[in-house]
């Protein structure tokens, strides 16, 4: 049983940090530099995939790629030549490289020559299946880089999946405030996992809402079936409040 003081304190801070004043500092703001919904989604993609780190630095990475693709990821990514690639061959986040951005360019390139979204990658039954079924359909080209593979989770490896929770939670939420862009209309956000970071899972488990003494898939269930006790039709706006109580250390 959630108590009624755990659900007010998750509430008040969903209401604090779900606002626009939240993007400039996340990951999320380089996606809110465009209004092409393809722009989006290719932008949030790599933002979200880079997200892992210092913001600060996951922020200039992602903005570096971007220059890189002349601010028009969408276009770059059907009509670049050769000779415009040779300039990611220094690109380096962390242990993200030239080898797995140029893969995700040829991805992109082959899925959008033929559809103008990303969503239909996503079009299964429950968060689960959609990330297996995204993770089998990006690596599905021949010759695919082995080393991409960390790049991109799958639930069939028992991952948490943080990056593309979250990655799904910025295409599909949407509500008043304008942080998430809610441009994919098929999916639900009912169906969506909770991204669990460190932050979300300590505060998570201050508050009785992870059991599970491990940190894989079946904690994030655990913790989004928990979330749906008091939100149904939008578990995961309470990621919000545990990233944000984690950022500012709240006591509880």
């Amino acid at each position: 049983m959630i108590s009624h003081q755990t659900i007010d304190l998750l509430n008040f801070y969903h209401d604090k940090y779900n606002r626009k004043d939240f993007i400039s500092d996340d990951p999320i703001s380089i996606p809110h530099r465009f209004s092409k919904k393809q722009d989006i989604e290719i932008a949030g993609l790599f933002a979200a995939t880079l997200a892992w780190g210092n913001r600060k630095s996951i922020i200039n990475s992602c903005n570096k790629l971007m220059t890189l693709m002349d601010n028009q990821p969408h276009d770059f990514i059907l009509h670049h030549s050769v000779k415009e690639l040779k300039s990611f061959t220094t690109f380096v986040h962390r242990t993200f490289n030239a080898t797995d951005v140029l893969y995700f360019i040829e991805f992109l390139k082959q899925h959008y020559k033929t559809h103008d979204s990303l969503e239909n990658l996503f079009l299964k039954e429950d968060a689960e299946q959609a990330l297996i079924n995204f993770h089998n359909s990006f690596f599905s080209l021949e010759d695919f880089p082995h080393r991409t593979k960390k790049h991109i989770a799958t639930p069939e490896r028992k991952s948490t999946c943080k990056r593309m929770n979250m990655y799904m939670r910025w295409m599909v939420r949407r509500d008043k405030n304008g942080v998430d862009f809610g441009i994919w209309n098929k999916i639900k956000p009912a169906i969506l996992m909770c991204p669990l970071d460190v932050h979300v899972e300590n505060y998570a488990r201050k508050l009785n809402l992870i059991e599970r003494k491990q940190r894989d898939w079946l904690t994030v269930t655990e913790l989004t079936c928990n979330l749906r006790k008091i939100d149904a039709n939008d578990p995961v706006r309470f990621d919000f409040a545990l990233f944000g109580m984690g950022i500012e250390k709240i006591i509880v």
